[in-house]
Parts: structure tokens; C-alpha cells; sequence
């Protein structure tokens, strides 16, 4: 081999590493290395693939960038603090890392806001979920997927064909891994305020190899396009329901109630015991953003006459405990700087009926207040969310008044959900069905007053 052979093959093996290291930029350091040139519309997909692209089309997926609270949370709050804070300067580009990952990856920063009509708003679209084919360490989180735009598209079944683009199957996007590339989020001070695939690698579904893809893509009889000659037993529905999806959220918890006596005189004290269990979620309840995600628990206690007596959860005395019991003190603070207003007081931190046990993971600015700003989120309280196959069990110790009406004491238990603190959403003016309250789960039991 001589001479010119050698450095001709040196130059083809250096243009052939550089091509592979850029295709292996994930996180920060991908902004703007693609263009929106490089991938294609969803609507481009939908001449094939129209069951799935509809399919999309319902999902918070098609929605990320779009969606009200999204749109006000980043253009309210994020980008005015990003501004001014230089420690949360990054979350002006970081946010569209997953909420409008092709506007990231063209250094679209800011996009244009929603009504303007720009290509951010195909929030997760189909060509950049299909041509992820990697991450960038381990674990997956902050947007770490590497994209690689072109004519290939990756999915989860050999040997398909199309007559648009070619097609390879990739093991990765059939991991929890894949997943976690978003839902799975450090804020700028270290702290893991999204931890979704975190917490089902370590509960028991990921042990039984059950990725997130069972549940949220559950697989269904049919065609994978218009075009295909023949239908499979096992395509993967694009529903991607979760969080915004009240069929979903509904029965999550399973729960049952019962009294420590069936009998009772007034004066006397009942001991009400609920028990709650997570039988279907692979990671903790609430999950993702649930800084703002409120999970609570409501009893009332209701006598012969129609009487209603709200009934406040025993304490059980563990540290942090009074975020995890619904207070209407003042919180939110650090919101007033973000909106130019220093001497802002706050808001009502729960805007719920005082004394209920709320299912919470606490997030604290860095002055230790309560924040409903993830990037904001310096330190965190307790967490008492509810982990897989975990049973939390509340007592509620009342005892019987003595204008109660002889007769059956009826107990009512009502597991509520809301996707936003009411407080926040007023201030914000965010719609009201960010804050449609969920009922997850109830429970009756009684017992009978004598005389």
C-alpha cells in the first residue's frame, strides 16, 4: 500500500468517526445541529399510516408544545425567569428539548408562540420518535436521545417494507430507556424533578421486564399502514394515555374502608382505617410533573339526619409531614420575580379543604419555599406518593358528637385527582379543565350510633 493509499484511507476513516460521533450528540449539546428541513411533517405520515397519526392526533404527544398550561408555563414563567436568572438560563432552549424536540434541534429558540402556526407546534412528532436511534449515557434523562434525521425509520418489527422510506428495527425503542429520554428530567440544581422510568426501574415492573410501551402503547389486532398486505396480531396503538387521560386516571388506585367498631355512642371514638393500593401504575402517583399534580384523599362522615362532618387524616409524625396534609398557606412566591412583581405574596398552596391527606412529592425553591416551577426546584420534601404495588394506609380517628343523629353513620371516601393546583391556574388564567377535579376511586363503609 503506498503512500497516497494510506492517507486517502486515513481520510475516509476520519469523515467516516466524525460522521458517527455527530450522530451521537444528545442533551444540550444538540441544539441546533438538524434542521426542520431534515424531518418530515406528521401530516406527511398520516398518507400511510392514518389509524396511528389520528391515533396521535388525541395525545398529549401531538399536544406537548401546544397545550394551554405548557404554553403558559413557558411563556409566563420560564422564559421571563431564564431572562434574569442566570442558573435557569438554559430551560429558554432545554423545555423544547421535549416539548418540541425538531424547534430544539433547528435552534428555534424561543419558537414562535402557538397561534403563529410555526412547525413547533408538531410538538412529538412521528419522524423524530422514528429516527431516535440512541442515547447519550446512562441514565436516559434530559433529553439525551440522539437523532438521525433521513430515510431511514426505525421501529419496534422486522421486515417491514414501504415504498416512502426504508425501515430497520431498533431494540432501543422497545426499552423504558427510550421513554425516559423525557420523562426523566434534572433541573438545574441537580435535583430529579421528572423521574417516571427512574421509579418504574425500580419498582417491580421493570424486574418482570414490563416497559412503559405495555401500558401506554398497548398492542391491538390490525394494519401498521393502509398499504400493508397483511394485518399483525400486535400493533403498537399510538394512545400514549397517561396523566391528561381521565379513563386512564380513574381506577388506578384501588381502595377499600372499614371501622374499628361497628357500634358507637356519642363521645365515643371511631377509628376509620382507608387502604389505598397502586395495582396498575408502574411507577409512583402521582408521576412526571408532580410539583403540580395534586392526589388526595377526602372523608365525610354523614348521620341519619343528613348531617355532613368532614374528617380530618391522623398524623403519623414523620418529617415533612405537614406538606403531605392540605393547607391553604401561602406558597409560590418565587412566581412574583418570574413576573416582575418582587413583593408577590403567593398563593394558596393546595386551594383544597384543609386536613385531607395529599399524595405529594414536595418541591422547594431555593429559599425553601414551596414552587410549582420545576426548574426552580433546588431541594424536595418527603416523598409520599403512592410507589407500584405499594398500600398506604390512613386512619381517621373521630370522635362521635354529641348532636349526631341516632342511627347509621354513613362514611364516604373520595380519592380526587386535578392535573393543576386551582390557585395557580386562576392567577394564570389557565382553562378551567386543567383543573376538572378526577374521582380515582371512593369507598363506603358506616357504623350505627345508639343512645
Amino acid at each position: 500500500m503506498n503512500r497516497f493509499t494510506i492517507i486517502f484511507v486515513l481520510a475516509c476513516f476520519v469523515v467516516a468517526a466524525t460522521a458517527v460521533i455527530a450522530q451521537q450528540i444528545g442533551g444540550d449539546d444538540a441544539l441546533g445541529t438538524r434542521s426542520y428541513d431534515d424531518y418530515e411533517r406528521p401530516i406527511t405520515c398520516r398518507q400511510c399510516h392514518v389509524d396511528i397519526y389520528e391515533q396521535w392526533t388525541q395525545s398529549m404527544m401531538s399536544q406537548a408544545y401546544v397545550h394551554h398550561w405548557d404554553e403558559i408555563e413557558y411563556f409566563e414563567l420560564a422564559i421571563p425567569h431564564a431572562e434574569i436568572d442566570e442558573k435557569v438560563a438554559d430551560v429558554r432552549a432545554g423545555c423544547n428539548g421535549c416539548h418540541a424536540p425538531v424547534s430544539f434541534l433547528a435552534g428555534d429558540v424561543p419558537p414562535p408562540r402557538p397561534e403563529e402556526g410555526s412547525r413547533a407546534n408538531e410538538a412529538v412528532s412521528c419522524d423524530f420518535c422514528h429516527t431516535v436511534i440512541a442515547r447519550t449515557g446512562d441514565p436516559s434523562f434530559n433529553y439525551n436521545y440522539v437523532s438521525s434525521p433521513g430515510r431511514v425509520k426505525y421501529g419496534n418489527r422486522e421486515g417491514v417494507e414501504s415504498p416512502h422510506h426504508e425501515t430497520k428495527y431498533l431494540e432501543f425503542m422497545r426499552t423504558a430507556q427510550f421513554c425516559g429520554t423525557c420523562h426523566n428530567e434534572k433541573s438545574p440544581y441537580d435535583i430529579w424533578v421528572k423521574s417516571t422510568q427512574l421509579e418504574w426501574a425500580e419498582g417491580p415492573y421493570a424486574e418482570e421486564q414490563v416497559p412503559c410501551q405495555v401500558c401506554h402503547m398497548p398492542r391491538a389486532p390490525g394494519k401498521n399502514a393502509n398499504i400493508a398486505e397483511k394485518p399483525h396480531s400486535d400493533i403498537a396503538q399510538h394512545l400514549f394515555h397517561g396523566a391528561h387521560d381521565p379513563g386512564k386516571v380513574r381506577g388506578s388506585i384501588e381502595m377499600r374502608m372499614h371501622p374499628n367498631d361497628r357500634e358507637a355512642e356519642p363521645g365515643m371514638q371511631i377509628v376509620i382505617t382507608a387502604q389505598l393500593f397502586n395495582g396498575k401504575c408502574g411507577h409512583k402517583v402521582p408521576s412526571g410533573s408532580s410539583e403540580e399534580r395534586q392526589l388526595w384523599l377526602h372523608l365525610v362522615a354523614v348521620d341519619a339526619d343528613g348531617r355532613e362532618y368532614h374528617l380530618p387524616v391522623d398524623q403519623k409524625g414523620f418529617e415533612g409531614e405537614e406538606h403531605t396534609i392540605t393547607s391553604n398557606e401561602l406558597a409560590y412566591q418565587d412566581m412574583g420575580p418570574m413576573m416582575g412583581d418582587a413583593g408577590f405574596a403567593g398563593l394558596p398552596r393546595d386551594a383544597l379543604p384543609e386536613g385531607d391527606r395529599i399524595f405529594c412529592l414536595p418541591y422547594f425553591d431555593p429559599q425553601g419555599r414551596r414552587t410549582i416551577a420545576q426548574w426552580n426546584t433546588a431541594s424536595q420534601g418527603v416523598d409520599y406518593r403512592i410507589g407500584p404495588r405499594e398500600t398506604k394506609i390512613e386512619t381517621y380517628t373521630w370522635t362521635v358528637p354529641d348532636e349526631v343523629a341516632i342511627g347509621i353513620v354513613t362514611v364516604r371516601a373520595e380519592l380526587y385527582y386535578r392535573r393543576l393546583v386551582k390557585s395557580v391556574a386562576d392567577f394564570l388564567k389557565v382553562p378551567e379543565d386543567e383543573t376538572e377535579i378526577i374521582v380515582v376511586n371512593d369507598a363506603v363503609t358506616w357504623f350505627e350510633v345508639f343512645d
